[in-house]
């Protein structure tokens, strides 16, 4: 029977579950915060495991390139796999850093919800959210994750995308129903990323949630992400007028974050 790990420096409880080996690898990585280097003995004493355990442990992580080895010394390192992990992790919030003040400007415009949304395979990532100050209002996403197809904010990040490329992540030509409105085929989705392009804009009325209608508009970061800025209001707002002023403003302000992103 496997010992329970040691709780969290902050408090978090254990889980009911827990895999010891799991967490005495996620431990060696924690431990790097504090040693620039570990040795096998050091990797020994702090888990309190044999060196031929601490050993195996150290290998698969150097197999996944989460750590490697100095040929000199022996002693462990931080992995290319460390570095690329955190490099998207700091690029993430720089992006919302950046793109935070156009957000604020968007949502003192019109006082409507505004979304930035990265797109992940078929689902949307939604990093940050200004909520609308009305008494009806489309609460925040931020946080939330969401199919790519049913939203304006994926819809219009998979317009960025070849055919091949669609269909490498959709196969099949049947798509997940969200709401009644939601688009449940790829070919109906193919011509509704036709007119997205077409028009420089994605829109969604209640096709994620009943009452919700959205408008965005793509962005491409130099590392070849995919972004959007998203404006959400209960549908009986959308009128045609308004969607037109929301997507000119929709284009000039991913415009504007695309330039603080280079």
């Amino acid at each position: 029977m496997s010992a329970a790990p040691r709780s969290a420096a902050d408090g978090r409880t254990p889980p009911h579950y827990p895999i010891e080996s799991v967490d005495n690898a996620l431990r060696l990585l924690l431990l790097f915060a504090e040693k620039p280097r570990i040795r096998l003995t050091d990797a020994s004493a702090y888990l309190g495991v044999a060196s031929s355990t601490a050993h195996r442990l150290l290998a698969m992580l150097q197999y996944r390139g989460f750590v490697r080895q100095d040929a000199a010394s022996r002693a462990y390192e931080p992995g290319g796999a460390l570095a690329t992990i955190a490099s998207a992790v700091l690029r993430q919030v720089d992006v919302r850093a950046r793109a935070r003040p156009i957000l604020e400007r968007l949502n003192a415009e019109f006082n409507e919800t505004v979304h930035l949304g990265r797109l992940e395979d078929r689902q949307v990532d939604f990093l940050d959210s200004i909520e609308s100050s009305r008494a009806v209002r489309v609460a925040s996403r931020a946080g939330r994750s969401l199919p790519a197809h049913c939203t304006s904010t994926g819809k219009a990040m998979l317009s960025q995308l070849d055919t091949a490329e669609l269909h490498r992540r959709y196969p099949e030509e049947k798509l997940q129903a969200v709401t009644e409105r939601t688009i449940t085929s790829r070919a109906a989705l193919e011509r509704e990323l036709a007119t997205t392009r077409k028009r420089g804009y994605a829109s969604s009325m209640q096709e994620s949630e009943e009452g919700v209608a959205s408008v965005a508009v793509a962005m491409e970061s130099p590392g070849g992400d995919y972004y959007a800025v998203n404006i959400s209001m209960p549908s009986t707002r959308m009128s045609p007028t308004i969607r037109t002023d929301v997507a000119k403003a929709l284009i000039a302000a991913a415009h504007e974050i695309t330039e603080l992103l280079v």
